[in-house]
């Protein structure tokens, strides 16, 4: 790092948001760098690339007015750093984490590198604490365990901010008082998104145990590369800091991935798959591998990111890579959706590797595991049955094919169905799902021990 900061007029070249310096020495990598115009007005940047001569500086907002002979780009020495505080909570920032709520800057307590520490794996405890989010499908089939991190796969035009703020509203540890925060950051969404999410926290409450970093689609892409780590270190802060139970819900990581993506053409890198840069999956570990629970800190992380499937493919780069790193996924149905059931989670496809270490008795209840298979392995036998019936007709089927045929459609609309303010505690998702496995002989249940099925199970 330069101990003394570092003038030069010589940018070579501009490049969309990237300026390329000559002549540099003794400049660092992500080192912060201030922009001065010929007019005096000053603009933020960082140093993205640095060689023995040359540096390149992507900026943080628009490049127009920026000439190449009376420019001066000063090198600050130090790398881009987040001002922490716990009168954060029930504030909303931008995207670069100044107040966008007209509220008084923030006076920080310390002052914290946003590209944060990686977790030594040696200090990782396994989580195990089940976090209850109100949502039936994720409690009952895809449990959410403190400090994992569960992804949501979800398509364009599907209410995936809608079930982001639900759960961001309703998210609990039970039986418990330790203190728990929501971290929100919305990545390239509109103003009226934007809109949406404010006024829910506000009118629901929930703004009070919450941080929002707002980062704009019309804001500056490079931008959106910065915004998820600003909402990270602020959660490590609440974390291992202020010891708080913290659920970081980063919303939409395709845009992340898109802003990688043109700021890798910029620097006109080598395209890897479908032309997003190489190192996607390095880059994105060091966002989702910030969740976890650390030996000694009383403190959790828990990552809840969303990402939209570019044309509902999963074998796309960003969920096949997310799916890589992290603990699972939670996937949206477009078929639930036309049939206007919120939230259209689609258990089948989705899986919580963490599941069985977040469940059971003590933490849940005893008989969840044993339901959950149960319905699992119904709603999959009338799924298929669906589309036997479709080519054979209903009449062709077996009295017990019809009762699983009935169950498919009692699931999604008792089970999954749920209204987007309604929370439902564990315990009422289960007795949700006893009803709904009553309309089966007793002799199908063979996934649930019989002494569950003589306590729970309503007789019909």
């Amino acid at each position: 790092m330069a101990t003394l900061l570092k003038e030069y007029k010589t940018i070579n070249e501009i490049a969309g948001p990237l300026l390329f310096v000559e002549g540099i020495s003794g400049v660092g990598f992500n080192e912060i760098v201030e922009v001065a115009l010929p007019d005096g007005e000053k603009r933020k940047g960082q140093v993205l690339d640095v060689s023995e001569t040359i540096a390149v500086v992507q900026v943080f907002g628009p490049t127009a007015g920026i000439s190449t002979d009376q420019t001066t780009v000063k090198f600050l020495g130090e790398t881009m750093q987040l001002g922490l505080s716990s009168e954060m909570l029930g504030r909303a920032f931008d995207g670069l984490g100044e107040p966008r709520d007209k509220g008084p800057k923030i006076i920080p307590k310390e002052k914290v590198d946003i590209n944060g520490l990686p977790i030594n794996p040696y200090s990782r405890e396994s989580p195990s604490e089940f976090i209850q989010t109100g949502v039936s499908t994720i409690d009952a089939m895809n449990t959410l365990v403190r400090g994992q991190k569960l992804p949501i796969f979800s398509g364009a035009g599907l209410p995936h901010n809608q079930l982001a703020v639900q759960v961001a509203r309703q998210a609990k540890v039970r039986g418990s008082n330790e203190k728990f925060a929501v971290v929100f950051a919305a990545i390239g969404i509109t103003h009226e998104e934007a809109s949406f999410f404010i006024r829910d926290f506000e009118k629901t409450g929930a703004l009070e145990n919450a941080v929002l970093f707002l980062n704009l689609a019309n804001d500056p892409s490079v931008e959106r590369l910065i915004t998820p780590r600003l909402a990270l270190t602020t959660a490590e802060y609440l974390a291992y800091t202020q010891d708080m139970h913290v659920l970081v819900m980063l919303t939409d990581l395709t845009n992340y991935c898109e802003a990688l993506r043109e700021i890798s053409s910029a620097r006109q890198e080598v395209p890897g798959r479908r032309g997003y840069p190489g190192y996607m999956y390095t880059d994105l570990s060091t966002i989702y591998e910030r969740a976890g629970r650390v030996s000694g800190a009383k403190g959790t992380v828990t990552q809840f990111p969303i990402l939209t499937m570019p044309g509902d493919d999963k074998t796309h780069p960003i969920p096949d890579l997310t799916g890589y790193i992290t603990e699972g996924q939670i996937i949206l149905s477009r078929d639930l959706h036309r049939k206007n059931i919120y939230p259209p989670v689609d258990v089948l496809p989705s899986l919580s590797r963490l599941m069985n270490s977040g469940i059971g008795q003590g933490k849940t209840r005893e008989d969840h595991k044993g339901v959950a298979d149960q319905l699992y392995a119904a709603y999959a036998n009338g799924r298929d049955l669906r589309s036997l019936s479709a080519v054979v007709g209903e009449e062709a089927l077996t009295e017990i094919d019809r009762r699983y045929l009935r169950f498919a459609d009692e699931y999604e609309n008792k089970f999954v169905r749920q209204g987007a303010y309604e929370d439902r505690t564990i315990e009422k998702t289960l007795e949700i799902a006893w009803d709904l496995l009553s309309a089966l002989p007793e002799a199908e249940l063979k996934r649930v021990k019989t002494e569950y099925i003589g306590k729970y199970l309503k007789k019909k």
